[in-house]
């Protein structure tokens, strides 16, 4: 009996030791990949329409979680994931958002469910330079892996979306505001958009000059302020360039900007940027010619920034009606009233 007792304790002890055991190996399968907070993270980036199961084959691939199983497991009971980490506060659903992350090896199962569900991404920071068109800025935009080109431009040319901004005209050209943003990776061409767009509206908001201006007369300054944008380089002309072209516009001149040529043979018909305007190009039968045509041109040639939009919403006060270059390298130019005065300036700096 005493022998059979003995026996039974060695069993007992043995069960004990195997649930133990087997206790400890389920504990590390929960633990990181790496306990050091030194560990490096990884750019782990999520497609548009991956399914759960395959986020967690590619994480297990990279060596950032344990078991690819466990994890999974978690995902389909979300119970037995906030009972185990119960300190955790969990969304109501743990549905991945597309996007580029930063995951470190020695982050648990919950920190990188909850950072994968929270959509924040890692962001892009990129700059968008002043006076560039839609087609140009979707380049940049593709070059930088943040949508495709041609998503982009199609939503630039949505005609419901350009209605919704009460915009009147057939695109987005011109309210796309030039400055520095932080764009999620593979975002749709719309939604970045719409981020430049909303950005136009609410920094022209806080300029007097643009307060109860109606869509007609907004869309009129910003065609003005985009041919001043692609004109002047020191930004205490530019009010004076605006001035030149509001003044000839006042009596039925043309404009005679070259900025709207080279618009034409670069976005219209999508040629090489000309190194020189030739004399042939002044006669290109387009309504974007300010050299055959007066008044405005039919829509925006560039997204204009700030300073130009100022300075078209508010020309200065002059008699100019021309404007030479004097100094190209400086981007200084010279204005004259009169045709002869401008003659006599183009002669000089010839």
């Amino acid at each position: 009996m005493k022998k059979l007792i003995k026996v039974l304790l060695v069993l007992l002890l043995l069960i004990i030791i195997v649930i133990a055991g087997a206790g400890v190996m389920l504990y590390n399968q929960f633990k990181p990949v790496e306990s050091s907070p030194d560990a490096e993270a990884v750019r782990f980036e999520i497609p548009y329409g991956t399914s759960a199961y395959q986020i967690t084959q590619e994480l297990k691939a990279q060596n950032l979680i344990k078991n690819n199983k466990i994890f999974y497991y978690l995902l389909l009971r979300p119970n037995y994931l906030k009972k185990i980490y119960s300190s955790y506060e969990f969304p109501e659903k743990l549905d991945f958002k597309s996007g580029l992350y930063k995951i470190s090896p020695n982050m648990n199962y919950a920190d990188i469910i909850l950072l994968l569900a929270s959509g924040k991404s890692e962001y892009v920071k990129l700059s968008i330079p002043e006076g560039l068109t839609i087609s140009k800025i979707g380049k940049i935009l593709e070059d930088n892996e943040v949508c495709s080109s041609q998503d982009f431009i199609a939503a630039c040319k949505n005609q419901e979306i350009v209605n919704e901004y009460n915009i009147p005209f057939n695109t987005l050209e011109g309210y796309l505001f030039p400055d520095t943003y932080y764009f999620d990776v593979n975002m749709k061409g719309e939604k970045v958009a719409r981020k430049m767009v909303n950005n136009f509206f609410e920094k022209i908001s806080d300029i007097e000059a643009f307060k109860n201006m109606s869509a007609e007369d907004l869309n009129k300054t910003v065609i003005l302020a985009s041919v001043v944008e692609r004109e002047y380089k020191l930004a205490e002309e530019a009010p004076l360039i605006a001035s030149v072209f509001s003044n000839r516009i006042k009596i039925n001149m043309g404009l005679q900007s070259c900025a709207t040529i080279e618009y034409i043979i670069t976005e219209i018909k999508g040629l090489p940027h000309p190194e020189r305007i030739l004399e042939s190009d002044l006669k290109i039968d387009s309504p974007y010619n300010t050299y055959k045509w007066a008044g405005l041109t039919p829509g925006p040639i560039s997204n204009p920034g700030i300073i130009a939009l100022k300075a078209a919403a508010e020309p200065a006060d002059t008699e100019y009606y021309f404007f030479q270059v004097i100094d190209a390298d400086a981007g200084k130019h010279v204005f004259k009233k009169t045709f002869n005065e401008h003659k006599q300036i183009h002669v000089l700096v010839k």
